[in-house]
């Protein structure tokens, strides 16, 4: 295990964004909405790669290179130096991105922050109801 650890550079690099139901295919999705999760984070992708079985590295300096705000990579390794594959249900990058999106939303410390804004949101849109702005400009 040594020997791959050491030559971290040759793995597969997953951003955050490839999987954020929240932006779009232009801004750097890579799988569908449907599929995809809310704002995911580099540690919630990192415990589903623990969780999958596959060696994975949080990179939290790097940056996306089309948005530099989002900071943090997680790098992956499919397969091991001989070429098998370290979890024989994911042989891709896409199929991986697919399974993390699946287990993201499930993440332990994610249940207790999706509470609050829930009942936020709740509360904002039924205060929110009666404001409706008509569409005419004014002039």
């Amino acid at each position: 295990m040594d020997g791959e650890v050491s030559n971290i550079k040759k793995w597969m690099v997953l951003y955050p964004v490839y999987i954020n139901s929240k932006k779009t295919i232009a801004e750097g999705r890579r799988i569908s909405t449907s599929k995809a999760c809310e704002n995911p984070t580099c540690s919630e992708i990192g415990d589903c790669c623990n969780h999958l079985k596959v060696p994975f590295a949080i990179e939290i300096d790097k940056a996306y290179p089309r948005d530099f705000m989002q900071r943090g990579r997680v790098r992956v390794l499919l397969k091991k130096e001989d070429g098998t594959l370290y979890n024989p249900a994911i042989p891709s990058k896409q199929q991986l991105m697919l399974r993390i999106a699946e287990l993201v939303p499930r993440h332990p410390g994610r249940n207790k922050k999706q509470e609050p804004s829930a009942t936020a949101a709740a509360a904002s849109t039924s205060g929110a109801a009666p404001s409706k702005k008509s569409g005419k400009k004014k002039r």
